[in-house]
C-alpha cells in the first residue's frame, strides 16, 4: 500500500545533521514505494505565528498546509535545543492545528551534540498529543559519533551498521502503524523497508 508521508525537518541550519538524517529516511521510504515530502525548514523559512495576523497567502505556509491535509503519516524532526525542540520547528506546529495531525501516525526524529536528543523527541510526542496525533511507540536519535554518517560534505551516507539497522526497524514500525491506521494492516514480511 503508497502512503503519502510529510517530513518536516526542523532546523535552520544549514549543515545539519538532522536534516540529513530526513533525506536519509526518505530515501528509505520512497524505494520502498511511498510518496514521500521533504518541507525543509531552513530552506522554506515560515513567518513567526501570530494569532492576531493573517499569514493565509504565504507562500510556503500554503505549501506546508496542502502537503499536511493530503498526507496519511508524518515524520517530525529536530535538533535539541536547550533540552527542547528547535523554535523553527514549534513555530510550524504553531502555524498547524488539529486538523492536519488528528488521528495521523507521527515518528519523532532528533540529532544532538550529546549521547541523543532524548528531551526534544519526548516534546515533540507531547506537542503530538496535544494535537491530537498518534505517536509512533519508536523513535530515532542519533547522537555523538553516530552524527558524523550524517555531516554535510559527504557524497553518499555510510552509515554505521548499528545505526542503520536501528533506522530501518523504525522506519518498519512506523510504516507498520500507519497502514494499520489507514485501516489495512500489513505484517512485518509485507513492509519492506
Amino acid at each position: 500500500m503508497t502512503m503519502n508521508i510529510v517530513i518536516i525537518a526542523g532546523s535552520n541550519r544549514k549543515a545539519s545533521t538532522g536534516t540529513r538524517l530526513t533525506e536519509y529516511a526518505e530515501r528509505l521510504m520512497k524505494q520502498a514505494g511511498h510518496q514521500v515530502a521533504l518541507f525543509d525548514l531552513y530552506r522554506t523559512p515560515l513567518p513567526f505565528y501570530s494569532p492576531d495576523e493573517s499569514q493565509a497567502e504565504h507562500a510556503g505556509l500554503k505549501q506546508l498546509k496542502q502537503l499536511m491535509a493530503a498526507t496519511d503519516a508524518i515524520v517530525l524532526a529536530s535538533p535539541e535545543y536547550h533540552g527542547s525542540v528547535s523554535g523553527v520547528l514549534k513555530n510550524a506546529l504553531d502555524h498547524l492545528g488539529s486538523e492536519y495531525f488528528s488521528g495521523k501516525p507521527v515518528l519523532s526524529v532528533s540529532s544532538s551534540g550529546g549521547a541523543v536528543g532524548v528531551s526534544s523527541l519526548q516534546h515533540m510526542q507531547t506537542i503530538v498529543r496535544n494535537l491530537h496525533g498518534i505517536n509512533c511507540p519508536e523513535w530515532i536519535s542519533i547522537g555523538g559519533a553516530q552524527r558524523r554518517f550524517f555531516e554535510a560534505g559527504q557524497d553518499s551516507y555510510e552509515v554505521g551498521q548499528e545505526i542503520d539497522d536501528r533506522i530501518h526497524r523504525v522506519l518498519r514500525s512506523f510504516l507498520e502503524l500507519a497502514a494499520r491506521l489507514r485501516g489495512k494492516g500489513h505484517s512485518a514480511a509485507e513492509t519492506t523497508l
